[in-house]
């Protein structure tokens, strides 16, 4: 299963060919679970052009599996970006060690488009696709 991020799913639903949006087609087209955090949704939705863009999107994100942070994941995602950071690595937003952090307490591959992300996975369990 896997946890797609914000970037990826803007490349893939604008239509952009990129490595990421090309495996996600994939995974739709072979009926690979797949959901998004939270953050993505909102990130998604504030992104909207206009009203009309913004009700076609909800209403497909309101079909997709959506992870909700939780206290015990507020308190991983600190450990996260203060074990990166004493190993030299910066996290550039918290956001993004929530975001991690979801796919490491979940399991999941995360498919993304962000080096940062790379980064994390040499410090945590964290699986990039």
């Amino acid at each position: 299963m896997y946890l797609i991020d914000t970037s990826v799913l803007i490349d893939f639903l604008k239509g952009r060919e990129t490595k990421q949006s090309k495996k996600l087609e994939y995974i739709i087209m072979n009926k690979i679970p797949f959901g998004i955090s939270a953050f993505s949704y909102q990130e998604l939705l504030q992104g909207a052009k206009d009203e009309s863009e913004y009700k076609k999107l909800k209403c497909y994100l309101s079909t997709q599996k959506i992870y909700y942070p939780t206290h015990k994941r507020f308190n991983d995602a600190s450990k996260l970006f203060f074990s990166c950071r004493k190993k030299g690595i910066t996290i550039r937003g918290t956001i993004d060690a929530l975001i991690a952090v979801t796919a490491i307490n979940e399991e999941l591959i995360f498919l993304n488009s962000d080096r940062d992300f790379e980064k994390i996975a040499k410090v945590a369990d964290l699986k990039v696709g």
